[in-house]
């Protein structure tokens, strides 16, 4: 179930943690597979699968599957400019 995020304070709460907010930075570069971003982020590939999750359900990304793969990227402008920042 994806959920727009309807305010700035919802869009700061997603990226309130530290390895959400890596995650996003790490994609700003373009879309990646999941199983990049525990190394990237320097965190358990649990931990990365549950903050993935978090930031999908609030609308902050959207995955894809590829073959065997998922890939993430991007879906609210507003948190590429955030993190921009």
């Amino acid at each position: 179930m994806k959920q727009k995020i309807c305010c700035d304070c919802d869009l700061y709460k997603a990226l309130g943690d530290k390895t959400r907010y890596n995650i996003v930075s790490s994609l700003l570069g373009g879309e990646l597979c999941a199983c990049k971003l525990p190394k990237l982020v320097k965190r358990a590939q649990p931990t990365v699968s549950l903050q993935l999750k978090c930031l999908l359900n609030a609308g902050v990304l959207s995955s894809r599957r590829e073959g065997k793969n998922i890939l993430y990227k991007i879906a609210d402008e507003r948190a590429r400019q955030l993190v921009k920042r």
